[in-house]
């Protein structure tokens, strides 16, 4: 796709919808790959930002012209209709995420989606799955740092999903494959708080949080936490 690693990971779980809103759009690069595959010709794609927004209007000004696609100002859900088939919110925090579909005004939850949290994956999690989300992929990617991608839909009457503990916390996909990214990225943490532990000056109240931690991630890597 050429966008880069992260943006054509995003675009690569998305699919032929009746209608498609890309928040936080920045660029629009994930619109203008809906656009220009005939995925979609109903296109929102909105920005809190300005100036992020006014490079999205330049780069998606053809279909604009055409009445396909449709710039918004604007925070979370703003100007987007709840009947939008799917959504797309990427780059920004996962408590950030459920604040947008929990919205009392605006907020609902979109037939498809797919969220790139960049942080609180575990929130955005339970909150889906707590409110009728079907999480189909749920995985961690590199790209320069590490990536989670939650890729869903709503559930159908008397469908519901369930997670344990260990899954929101570390994603279902993968604690089941162990991805080469997430085994990374675990190794990582690790490596990191033996980092912490070395320091003389650490509070025995830390210490003791960060050795349980560890145990945790390297029960994650041994299998014994699932």
């Amino acid at each position: 796709m050429g966008y880069g690693k992260r943006i054509d990971t995003l675009c690569s779980h998305l699919e032929k919808t009746a209608s498609f809103v890309d928040v936080g759009c920045d660029h629009g690069y994930c619109s203008e790959y809906v656009l220009k595959n005939g995925l979609c010709e109903n296109v929102i794609f909105s920005d809190v930002s300005r100036g992020s927004l006014a490079k999205a209007e330049k780069l998606l000004a053809p279909y604009v012209l055409q009445g396909k696609a449709k710039g918004v100002l604007g925070d979370g859900f703003l100007g987007v209709p709840k009947s939008t088939e799917t959504v797309l919110i990427a780059g920004m925090g996962g408590s950030e995420i459920v604040s947008i579909l929990s919205d009392k005004k605006y907020g609902f939850l979109p037939e498809r989606f797919v969220f790139q949290p960049m942080h609180d994956s575990e929130k955005l999690r339970r909150y889906l799955v707590e409110n009728g989300g079907i999480l189909e992929r749920d995985y961690t990617f590199a790209d320069g740092k590490f990536y989670d991608v939650i890729v869903g839909r709503g559930a159908t009457f008397g469908e519901a999903q369930t997670y344990t503990d260990a899954e929101y916390e570390f994603g279902k996909e993968n604690l089941s494959a162990m991805g080469e990214a997430f085994v990374a990225r675990t190794e990582k943490q690790i490596t990191n708080i033996e980092k912490y532990l070395l320091q003389p000056s650490l509070q025995e109240e830390s210490r003791a949080q960060l050795k349980e931690r560890k145990r945790r991630l390297q029960g994650v890597l041994s299998g014994e936490i699932k």
